[in-house]
């Protein structure tokens, strides 16, 4: 009896969804609650999984195809029908086996006879608002020992990088998903093998060697540039950074250029090329020749999904939010004296230092909580007040900006707040933010001081309608009850949406900030 894959019951926000991916196709056999298919929605991703164990027998709506609340997608056949056809091959190539005949197929295709239990290595399962990601880093090869648990690979997503362990004690035996290819949720990376060591993909890949193949440890993709083997991944940034290849010393197996040796050349610069290129060299130095005397040097490098996102969610901020700031600037005296009095107590009590930022989302909950317009957000047609107060902290990483937030900051200490943010920074560096660190918030604040900025005008981040951005602090000659004085001044700027901000408000907001942090107690005092 055949059953039908419906889309799921839409919010009443959702008008209609596009079909995104089908992760299963005519024929292929599913078990109850796997992935079939993911419908986009404008605000996000729905999953759509099978409702009974059986086979794909029809699509009715395509990958790109709209779709609304409970449509019929598909439709799904009895499972015996896909069981049946695999039983069937099997059983004819367990017969084709005993028989002796059609073997060598059959040999070619098998796993190494030391690789004990097989496993598929698989992406993580991505969250909604994640539709796939890019295999960033292969931390083993073929046939080289790791440990249960040990990182396999790396995987960045627009907001993280993800780790794939592996599942036990053993070896890769085949790398699907080469570095730089794209990957979807809870896709297969590479088979593990239990209980593998060296020896069976070394055999391979001598064997390969003797007949006049070079070593391709990760699926076959090395390429033979003169006299040197490269992987895909040192192939890739030889190309982007013009390298001469004779020049880089290989550490892999039997001399093959790994990534690493090529990232280790890059950094001491011994592989850079002489201006006359050899003629080995034709093919990864082909460059056109420049139009005037002289180098002028280019690069071009794929942007990485984080930079991508980035991009794309700030133009949508300006596309989409009429877009506002103001200025004001603070007297920071009073909080550089409160600092400087208590900084070394205060890092003895509370094992942390005391900084600025923790003033300024103390000050900037206050606000908010005084001026509930600045911490709502616009969903469609409808305005959606929190009674609560998340706040993101931009943090600047090697992949780019991140949003991390506090949560219920109107319930944190400020050594909390320092201490969170201090972690946030240090969790940031070394890429392991996960993605429930930067969901959600509805404030932000950005520090673009720290890199010397004196004035900016920060760009909103959606849904949020409002953000603060602080800058240096420098001292500046005030006219102060009737007289001139130098005083650590810094401007700060409030950027916001005015189809939900008025200009009032928002100056309110932004002056009450100033007024908070020129006068510390009133943290203390509520007032």
């Amino acid at each position: 009896m055949a059953t039908e894959i419906k889309a799921p019951n839409f919010p009443e926000s959702v008008a209609e969804g596009t079909i995104a991916t089908w992760h299963k196709k005519v024929g292929d056999s599913v078990e109850r609650d796997e992935l079939i298919v993911e419908i986009e929605t404008d605000k996000v991703v729905l999953e759509v999984v099978a409702p009974e164990a059986g086979t794909v027998t029809e699509i009715k709506v395509e990958e790109g195809d709209t779709c609304d609340s409970e449509q019929v997608l598909g439709m799904l056949g009895a499972a015996s029908e896909g069981s049946n056809d695999k039983a069937a091959s099997q059983e004819s190539a367990e017969k084709s086996d005993d028989s002796g005949q059609d073997t060598a197929p059959a040999k070619a295709d098998a796993k190494p006879a030391a690789s004990g239990k097989q496993h598929d290595v698989k992406a993580p399962s991505f969250p909604e608002s994640v539709q796939e990601g890019t295999v960033a880093t292969w931390h083993k090869q073929v046939g080289e020992a790791v440990k249960r648990d040990e990182i396999l690979a790396d995987i960045e997503t627009d907001k993280v990088v993800l780790e794939v362990v592996a599942p036990a004690d053993g070896a890769l035996s085949e790398i699907k998903v080469q570095e730089g290819e794209q990957v979807e949720s809870e896709a297969v990376l590479a088979v593990f093998a239990e209980g593998a060591g060296g020896e069976a993909s070394g055999g391979d890949a001598a064997a390969s060697k003797d007949a006049g193949e070079p070593a391709a440890s990760d699926g076959g993709s090395d390429e033979k540039v003169g006299d040197k083997i490269l992987a895909p991944a040192a192939r890739k940034l030889v190309a982007e950074h013009d390298l001469d290849v004779n020049k880089i010393e290989g550490t892999g197996k039997g001399g093959r250029i790994l990534k690493e040796d090529v990232q280790k050349a890059l950094k001491d610069g011994s592989a850079k090329k002489s201006a006359k290129p050899s003629g080995g060299d034709v093919k990864a130095a082909a460059a056109p020749a420049p139009a005037v005397e002289g180098e002028r040097p280019e690069k071009r490098v794929p942007m990485s999904r984080l930079r991508q996102t980035i991009a794309k969610r700030l133009v949508q901020a300006q596309q989409t939010a009429a877009m506002l700031t103001t200025y004001n600037e603070v007297d920071m005296s009073a909080v550089m004296a409160l600092r400087s009095q208590y900084k070394d107590s205060f890092q003895k009590a509370h094992d942390v230092k005391l900084g600025f930022m923790g003033f300024f989302v103390k000050a900037a909950t206050e606000a908010l909580k005084r001026f509930p317009d600045v911490n709502a957000s616009i969903d469609g047609t409808d305005i959606v007040y929190h009674g609560y107060q998340d706040i993101g902290v931009a943090v600047s990483t090697p992949r780019g900006l991140v949003v991390p937030v506090l949560r219920d900051t109107d319930s944190m200490k400020l050594a909390d707040v320092e201490k969170t943010i201090g972690d946030f920074g240090q969790r940031g560096r070394e890429g392991k933010l996960g993605i429930e660190d930067m969901q959600g918030g509805t404030f932000t604040i950005t520090n673009g001081g720290i890199f010397g900025s004196l004035m900016s005008t920060p760009i909103l981040n959606p849904p949020q309608t409002a953000i603060l951005g602080m800058h240096k602090i420098q001292e500046r000659p005030m006219a102060v009850n009737g007289k001139v004085e130098i005083r650590p001044m810094m401007y700060l700027a409030v950027s916001y949406d005015h189809r939900m901000i008025d200009g009032k408000d928002a100056v309110q907001f932004l002056v009450t900030i100033k007024e908070l942090l020129e006068d510390p107690a009133r943290f203390l005092l509520d007032v």
